[in-house]
């Protein structure tokens, strides 16, 4: 399944417990994605989420149902340095 980068800005800080998380993941059921991983900045004012979905519609339909921005939405593909002889060079060497 395709990959997207979601980048949310927030106007306050971003708060998060059971409750929240849980109707997040409510929200993305329903759209079928799936949330894979965040980074949250320094002053819990945005995020960069690593999503699964079938396009990026489905992607702002789950922040709809969440009621969470997605402000930005980039196609990305998995790169690391481990998929390169030099990455594994530099890993066991």
């Amino acid at each position: 399944m395709p990959l997207y980068l979601i980048e949310r800005n927030f106007a306050d800080e971003l708060i998060t417990n059971n409750e929240v998380i849980g109707h997040v993941l409510e929200a993305n059921d329903s759209a079928d994605v799936d949330w894979l991983f965040s980074f949250l900045s320094a002053d819990r004012k945005k995020t960069y989420c690593l999503y699964e979905a079938a396009n990026p519609e489905a992607i702002i339909e789950a922040a709809r149902l969440a009621g969470l921005p997605a402000d930005v939405i980039v196609a990305v593909s998995d790169l690391r340095p481990d998929q390169f002889p030099v990455g594994m060079e530099r890993l066991t060497g």
